[in-house]
């Protein structure tokens, strides 16, 4: 009998409460025969190790590793992936959920491809946090690339972070996620799709929860830490890019960043990402326009908020 790839599954729990049971009893009835299962708590300060103690002691092969204080998704991930051992590894947030096929799917899927692939992705279903559908990723964010991606990172977002059945070599490589990042998502793809291939399984193996205290919600406030993790990201993103297409895609990318940064009043970083767009390629009109109002600190989140009332 063939021994299947072990697939470790971090599950990553902070104030889940709400949704921890579901997340793992997700990870627990999956079809796929060889997972090792690692729950790490963040420090937590809601009812989430109540209900992980029931857990551990009703299923003795999760393993359970405790923060001890909150250090925050990056260190907290980092520390399951040192204690984990599995081929393939899952970031699973605990306020999501697999879908039963999920992990059996996508190793196939590897099966498939050569090693020069480090990342298999699919679609997800969006649910809110009550569990009802919203919408589908594929809906929303095509085409899924497959291949070389590093362009269309840089570029434009269309993975679903959860959604990732991650090499463990790739990890390896990088040396898991920098844990001085508020958020993993961009500087992992930049970082591993520099020198891995991504495939795209176009199977919805995932539902993503869309609740107030996700991670996400946070971006583009004033005074957001995810917004100063982008620009270390950018910079590092400009230190990798090797041709005239790859500039363009991050030139794409920073207007983008800047603009949004400008119009929420995080002025600092605006400055930061319009410094590095003009080393890229030099700044449009429209973007020194864009900076002098930036150095001036003018106010115009207005402009942002009416565009987002008019087209959602």
């Amino acid at each position: 009998m063939i021994t299947q790839p072990l697939v470790s599954v971090i599950c990553l729990c902070y104030n889940h409460e709400r949704f921890l049971a579901d997340a793992l009893d997700s990870v627990l009835t999956q079809t796929y025969p060889n997972i090792e299962i690692i729950v790490v708590d963040d420090c937590s300060t809601d009812g989430s190790i109540t209900i992980i103690n029931a857990y551990l002691a009703k299923y003795p092969q999760i393993r359970f590793i405790s923060t001890g204080k909150n250090i925050g998704n990056c260190a907290a991930f980092n520390t399951g992936l040192n204690a984990s051992s599995g081929d393939f590894i899952i970031d699973f947030a605990t306020d999501d959920v697999l879908l039963p096929e999920r992990i059996t799917q996508q190793v196939e899927a590897f099966k498939k491809v050569d090693e020069s692939y480090g990342v298999v992705y699919s679609d997800a279903e969006y649910i809110t946090d009550t569990s009802e559908h919203l919408y589908f990723h594929s809906q929303k964010y095509k085409p899924a690339p497959d291949g070389d991606v590093f362009a269309e990172v840089l570029r434009r977002y269309f993975i679903c972070p959860p959604t990732m059945l991650i090499r463990r070599a790739v990890f390896e490589d990088l040396g898991g996620y920098d844990a001085m990042l508020a958020y993993e998502d961009f500087d992992f793809w930049i970082r591993s799709a520099r020198k891995y291939k991504y495939h795209y399984l176009d199977k919805i193996t995932t539902q993503r929860r869309v609740h107030d205290k996700s991670l996400s919600r946070g971006l583009y406030k004033a005074g957001d830490k995810m917004l100063a993790s982008t620009v270390i990201v950018c910079r590092k993103a400009a230190d990798l890019v090797q041709n005239e297409m790859e500039k363009k895609a991050l030139a794409q990318r920073l207007k983008y960043e800047a603009r949004h940064a400008y119009l929420t009043g995080n002025f600092k970083e605006a400055a930061d990402l319009l410094a590095i767009l003009e080393t890229i390629s030099g700044l449009p009109v429209s973007y020194r326009l864009i900076s002098s109002l930036n150095k001036r600190k003018v106010n115009l989140s207005f402009l942002r908020k009416l565009y987002h009332l008019l087209r959602y």
